[in-house]
């Protein structure tokens, strides 16, 4: 039984696989498809983590953002000092506001 695929994996997945005796046919992606698949597995582990909750999954994401960071030459220091920045700046979510409206006038109350 042969059951495809076609998705951005981790880089062990292939000998992971071997080692369980099955054969796995893959290929390296170009620039362009490697962001494409990238922003796509993005997307796989957020829903992931969603259906799931599991601290596992968030792990997953954060892996896929060091590689998307790493793929835009973002060091992912960086990101993490542009993170503390913004927190600095704006704040974090820990207060868990849930901003409701907004208008241009003070309404007298």
């Amino acid at each position: 039984m042969t059951k495809k695929y076609c998705k951005l994996v981790r880089d062990g997945i292939p000998d992971i696989i071997r080692s369980q005796g099955k054969h796995c046919v893959t290929r390296v992606l170009s620039d362009a498809e490697y962001t494409a698949k990238l922003n796509e597995k993005l997307t796989e582990e957020l829903d992931e983590y969603l259906q799931s909750g599991e601290p596992e999954e968030l792990a997953d994401l954060l892996e896929v953002i060091a590689a998307v960071a790493e793929n835009q030459g973002i060091d992912y220091s960086q990101l993490n000092r542009l993170r503390d920045e913004k927190r600095r700046l704006r704040g974090g979510f820990q207060k868990r506001i849930l901003l409701l409206e907004v208008s241009d006038d003070l309404e007298k109350g």
